[in-house]
């Protein structure tokens, strides 16, 4: 794979669909023989930086470290000088101890500025923007599922959160159809639909926004939901649920509309009896937790295509 050396991992809009089909090729060869890459980050340190709690996200990158051969430092937002030094200063010493920094952050801004000042890839495991992690994995899952990623079509269901953009994204570089069916006040925002569809042009594909979940999964072979409630908006959930319930819940009922083939898909962690009924969860259409195993595979993959 062609080695992007010292390359930030912000958004999939940083990357070619050809680049992302080498991580995916590579989280393959991973997934297939893990020992075959054990030593691939040797003598490596890398930094796992959380301002938000996070349980996939964390000990996918910590076990994913340690099987590649690295070494991992993890450290809380609050635990480091973060609030009191600026985060160009941290970024220049945190280049001179690590050879990578994995951040999970409130505002996306703070990892631009994070990777503007360091000299070494800053990835990103979660931002109010965008969380590409989630959506290599999710592509993995896909493909591995059904041996191909162009012409599916995907439904995502709820709010378009920093999930539903990645996704939008991924999508539309790779080549599936997507279409999102949220209430008109939680709909993606204009410019991310606005990347989307210039994506779109080149992978062919389409972006569909609607407030009809019905319509929205309508021949879909993915139905993909995320919590309507994102952390550090708590005090929104009883608002939200007066627009989100009944209607955008992923219950059997809505599942039916989909495609023959159709499979559930949840980045998790799940709000069961909100965003998705236990039927639908635990039932034998769903691919979650291979989705979230594949976290595992994909953070492997991502590091060694940075580092």
């Amino acid at each position: 794979m062609p080695h992007m050396m010292n390359r930030d991992f912000l958004t999939l809009q940083d990357y070619s669909a050809d680049e992302v089909w080498e991580i995916l090729k590579l989280t393959k060869k991973i997934k297939g023989d893990p020992a075959g890459y054990s030593g691939r980050l040797s003598g490596k340190s890398v930094l796992l930086l959380f301002q938000k709690p996070s349980t996939r996200t964390r000990v996918s990158f910590e076990v994913a470290i340690r099987e590649v051969g690295g070494n991992s430092v993890c450290l809380g937002w609050a635990e480091s000088q973060l609030g009191r030094e600026t985060i160009a200063d941290t970024a220049r010493v945190l280049s001179r101890y690590v050879q990578c920094v994995v951040a999970r952050v409130y505002q996306h801004t703070d990892l631009e500025d994070l990777a503007q000042n360091a000299d070494i890839p800053v990835v990103n495991a979660l931002s109010n923007l965008f969380h590409p992690c989630q959506i290599v994995g999710d592509l993995f899952t896909i493909w591995e599922h059904f041996d191909c990623l162009e012409d599916l079509n995907l439904a995502y269901i709820g709010d378009a959160n920093n999930v539903c953009n990645s996704l939008l994204i991924g999508c539309s570089k790779m080549g599936l159809n997507i279409t999102i069916a949220s209430p008109p006040k939680y709909q993606p925002q204009e410019e991310i639909t606005k990347i989307a569809k210039e994506n779109a042009k080149e992978s062919r594909s389409s972006i569909k926004v609607t407030a009809e979940p019905i319509k929205a999964v309508k021949d879909a072979n993915i139905v993909y939901t995320d919590v309507f409630v994102s952390m550090g908006l708590e005090e929104e959930h009883s608002e939200r649920m007066k627009l989100f319930l009944p209607d955008y819940q992923v219950t059997d009922r809505l599942f039916k509309h989909a495609s023959s083939n159709a499979v559930f898909m949840h980045c998790l962690p799940a709000h069961r009896g909100e965003e998705v009924t236990d039927e639908v969860m635990d039932g034998s259409r769903s691919i979650v937790w291979d989705q979230a195993e594949n976290r595992l595979h994909s953070a492997k993959s991502i590091l060694a295509s940075v580092i």
